[in-house]
């Protein structure tokens, strides 16, 4: 019986994609019961020069990995490599990421972003905005749409219910009201909402710059943030090397790793892998036995 396939676009071909990749590939200990195809050309492009063909390059990758992922069911997982997205925009790219991609593609609404290390796992209730759009973004609903997509996920990696913080948006989550309503108006009625129709342990709303601490150290098994880089700056502090990026509310498996093109290294042999094999390692987990 043949092999289900991991399929691993290589990003950017100008970027360090390829290098990890291969790096990752050549790594011991990847799980034998899938076989693993690169998606991409990496001669389309100058290492450290990004450019238009470099940039078709990458969306040509990620156009054919996504159709097969969708229509193939020997594709168990994608697992995609670093792209630019300004340099995606250039070629007609109109997705805020990859996350948005692969679930239009897919044909799913109700996705959310999250990344997961060896010390934090961080779900986010909303992602490629700028800043000043995130209050007026939030809303119950979405907090708790989002939270039972994070609480599946954790319980998946967990195997238990898991017990999941949820940030505040102001400092001092509000201080009552003091520097902010969104908790009391917003978050606090999404905890309560999603602890009477979820069996996971929900806590909130938690004070953003200490939360991320407690659940370094074990207290919380996910974080709900409240925007972008309020979950990815500690996750990436603690957590760089081993971040994966999975997008929640997919049919299959779609991981990354949790780092950019990195085109001021490319080709030198500076660049890790480590994120790159968790990613491949999250997406066979998440894809689990045939």
């Amino acid at each position: 019986m043949a092999k289900r396939k991991i399929l691993i676009t290589l990003g950017d071909p100008a970027g360090i994609g390829p290098e990890v990749i291969q790096a990752a590939l050549a790594a011991p200990g990847l799980p034998p019961e899938f076989d693993y195809e690169i998606v991409g050309d990496p001669s389309a492009g100058v290492l450290g020069k990004p450019d238009e063909r470099s940039a078709l390059a990458s969306l040509n990758a990620l156009e054919e990995a996504a159709t097969r992922w969708i229509s193939d069911p020997g594709i168990a997982a994608v697992v995609t490599g670093p792209v630019a997205k300004s340099q995606l925009e250039r070629v007609g790219f109109r997705h805020p990421g990859q996350t948005e991609f692969f679930a239009e593609k897919a044909g799913v609404r109700d996705f959310a972003m999250c990344l997961t290390g060896d010390h934090l796992t961080v779900g986010l209730a909303t992602i490629h905005i700028p800043y000043q759009e995130v209050a007026r973004s939030l809303s119950t609903d979405e907090i708790v749409r989002i939270g039972l997509l994070l609480a599946g996920f954790a319980r998946q990696k967990l195997r238990r219910e898991p017990v999941i913080a949820v940030a505040g948006l102001n400092p001092h989550a509000g201080e009552s009201g003091k520097f902010g309503r969104e908790e009391i108006e917003l978050i606090a009625p999404a905890i309560a909402e999603l602890s009477a129709i979820d069996d996971a342990t929900f806590v909130g709303p938690c004070v953003p710059d200490a939360v991320f601490r407690d659940a370094a150290q074990g207290r919380f098994d996910a974080v709900l943030a409240m925007y972008h880089d309020q979950g990815l700056i500690p996750l990436k502090l603690i957590d760089f090397d081993t971040a994966v990026n999975v997008t929640l509310g997919l049919p299959k498996p779609r991981t990354s790793p949790d780092h950019g093109t990195a085109f001021d290294i490319a080709g030198k042999g500076l660049a890790s892998p480590s994120s790159m094999i968790a990613a491949i390692h999250t997406a066979a987990r998440l894809a689990g036995p045939p």
